[in-house]
């Protein structure tokens, strides 16, 4: 039976995994694959009156179709910035408009970028994997002290070490099928 201070150490380590997880989820979202995701422009910032601003907080992010991506902004002085945004961002996007809205087509994938997509995300994994190994072996080192310092019973000890393990490969396990999932979406033409 894990006392108080085992369950606090397990529920920080897992809270510290699911931060791993829900970033790495949220990551996954921006990638371009070919199909209009407003996503894509998540990372994007535009000078707005001298403050780097997220495009979301000046303009509508709509997908009008399964290849176009529309952005109207909510001054229309702030079209030429957006554009300028768009491209320096470097998402493959050319932006067009008709003054008062900005469209862009999203081309379709080629093999080599798919390929490129699919090791950045199995990169992206790798990282929140670690992330969560980070956090298993915190949680171990504060079992420890804790036996050490606070006179935690040795079987608690074990037995919070154990299930700070299960919770480490049911997150690997989630990360594996997340990104097998977006590589297959990435292959799908």
């Amino acid at each position: 039976m894990l006392t108080d201070r085992a369950k606090e150490i397990l529920s920080s380590a897992e809270a510290k995994m699911n931060d791993a997880f829900a970033f790495l989820e949220e990551d996954l979202k921006t990638y371009r694959i070919g199909k209009a995701n407003p996503a894509v422009f998540n990372g994007v910032t535009v000078d707005y009156y001298g403050t780097p601003t997220p495009l979301h907080q000046v303009a509508a992010i709509a997908a009008s179709d399964v290849k176009t991506l529309t952005i109207t902004p909510w001054e229309r002085s702030m079209i030429a910035k957006i554009e300028k945004a768009i491209l320096d961002a470097n998402l493959g996007l050319t932006p067009s408009n008709n003054g008062e809205t900005i469209r862009c087509t999203v081309p379709a994938l080629t093999e080599e970028r798919r390929r490129e997509l699919i090791k950045k995300a199995k990169a992206s994994g790798e990282n929140s994997k670690i992330v969560i190994r980070n956090a298993r072996r915190d949680a171990v080192e504060f079992y420890k002290k804790a036996q050490k310092n606070e006179g935690m019973p040795e079987d608690t000890q074990k037995e919070g070490e154990a299930e700070v393990q299960k919770l480490t490969d049911k997150f690997v396990k989630k990360i594996d099928e997340l990104i097998s999932a977006k590589e297959k979406e990435i292959l799908t033409v």
